[in-house]
């Protein structure tokens, strides 16, 4: 997977980038095929204390690239909501898939049932 990370008034430490690399491990267990990431990590001092960390990300995969974006008061706490918003649309997508799968078998299983009776 391609890993790209572009930061904005903030200082990148080995910490936060271990922090990030390890929840990307955890995507790529969801969704193998995921074919980059570009996160983004930004500091607002113009805010209120509450929303001055943001983080984004975007995932590519097959059909529509998937993105979210979280603002909190600790990086750390932004980073976690953005990932764990980015794997609840991983499962959304998968679950989609399956159900169509599903949804053509069943078609197909009652045209072959017609099919005999006839």
């Amino acid at each position: 997977m391609k890993f790209i990370l572009s930061t904005h008034n903030v200082t990148l430490t080995k910490a936060i980038e271990d922090h990030i690399l390890d929840k990307l491990d955890r995507l790529e267990h969801f969704d193998r095929w995921a074919v980059d990431a570009r996160v983004t990590l930004e500091h607002d001092h113009t805010k209120a204390p509450e929303r001055q960390f943001s983080c984004s990300l975007r995932l590519g995969v097959r059909g529509p690239d998937l993105f979210a974006e979280a603002v909190e008061s600790d990086l750390y706490k932004a980073i976690d909501l953005v990932f764990k918003k980015i794997e609840q649309q991983i499962r959304r997508n998968h679950n989609k898939r399956i159900a169509v799968k599903q949804r053509q078998g069943a078609r197909l299983k009652q045209r072959r049932q017609e099919a005999a009776l006839k």
